[in-house]
């Protein structure tokens, strides 16, 4: 029983192992993926230009706002700008949010598209990596968009 038990072991040990040796493991750099993306550059290019739209707006607000002659007119119009600027923040935030993470998809699976079609079964972020596996950081920046 005991040399049955230890014959199974060895053979389970044996096989993972073998299985083990079968992995071809790859590592992807993805912040210098993620850096040399045309997407993720014109995705904040976008988000800053939005962003400085809404600093000019809400200039014009305050300006707005100062112009107002009485203390209730000034509060009301206030009111109404810091509604509005609330939306348009809240509304800029949720679209930087969404295509942001269309982008990350684009990326995963160009990831995933780029270790199948050299043969990697398993790719892990180099960041966790401290030895092996086969950098193909510059074939996933190549094929990222």
């Amino acid at each position: 029983m005991k040399k049955t038990l230890s014959l199974v072991l060895t053979a389970l040990i044996l096989g993972t192992g073998a299985a083990m040796a079968e992995q071809n493991i790859a590592v992807v750099d993805v912040q210098a993926v993620v850096a040399k993306s045309a997407q993720v550059q014109a995705l904040k290019k976008e988000q800053q230009t939005k962003i400085q739209d809404l600093e000019k707006w809400l200039k014009t607000a305050q300006t707005d706002v100062e112009k107002q002659k009485t203390q209730e007119g000034k509060d009301k119009l206030l009111k109404k700008y810091n509604t509005e600027f609330a939306k348009k923040k809240e509304a800029i935030a949720k679209d930087y949010q969404t295509r942001l993470q269309a982008v990350d998809k684009s990326i995963t699976e160009t990831i995933t598209t780029t270790a199948k079609a050299k043969g990697y079964n398993m790719v892990l972020s180099k960041s966790v990596v401290i030895m092996g596996g086969d950098d193909i950081t510059a074939d996933v920046q190549k094929a990222v968009k």
